[in-house]
């Protein structure tokens, strides 16, 4: 099994400039495969642990339940064999306490951490990228001989705080294909959507 990747010729440009030529790159992104149903996915793991499919449905739901209850009050919770997901948030900072009012809260999020086991099997995973020129012709094709190295969000150069400080990574940055990914605010209060720190 392999992960599919394409790699298609676009026209990049770095200003704003609209008399910006722009440089023509192959900037790569993965083929998502079609998302599976909720009842495959019981099926599959009911002929799997060899119980029915009614009791893994039961067990499925009420799983679900918890985990929702669960992540919903503030804890981490843990996904067996995946990783755990918590509640976190972007809001805008200010200044004086006085100013501080549940309409910062820009937007609420789950945040899935991936286990060990997960990332080392996803690094260990073969890639296959198929190469597409600016007119949309396949012109090449590559399978990974790399050392399957990925990147670790988890593992930024700012390091993890706790306690309402920044966990999130340095904001602005963008892509290959020159899209915004992400802005720069962090989990637990820190910067705007739009990447922004008041406080710096």
């Amino acid at each position: 099994m392999a992960l599919k990747v394409k790699a298609i010729e676009k026209n990049i440009k770095f200003t704003k400039n609209p008399n910006d030529p722009g440089v023509w790159r192959y900037v790569m992104q993965p083929e998502l495969y079609i998302a599976l149903s909720q009842e495959k996915v019981i099926k599959e793991a009911a002929l799997r642990s060899g119980v029915s499919k009614g009791v893994m449905r039961a067990c499925w739901d009420a799983a679900g339940e918890v985990i929702k209850a669960w992540a919903t009050e503030g804890h981490s919770v843990a996904l067996p064999g995946l990783g755990s997901m918590r509640f976190g948030l972007r809001a805008k900072s200010v200044e004086k306490v006085e100013d501080v009012k549940s309409s910062l809260i820009s937007a609420r999020r789950i945040i899935f951490t991936p286990a060990v086991d997960l990332k080392d099997e996803l690094a260990g995973t073969a890639v296959q990228i198929t190469c597409y020129d600016r007119t949309g012709k396949e012109v090449k094709r590559v399978t990974s001989t790399d050392d399957g190295t990925i990147e670790d969000p988890e593992n930024t150069n700012t390091g993890e705080n706790t306690g309402g400080e920044n966990q999130g990574g340095n904001g602005g940055g963008t892509s290959q294909g020159g899209d915004n990914t992400g802005g720069g605010g962090d989990d637990n209060g820190g910067g705007d959507d739009n990447g922004d720190n008041p406080d710096q």
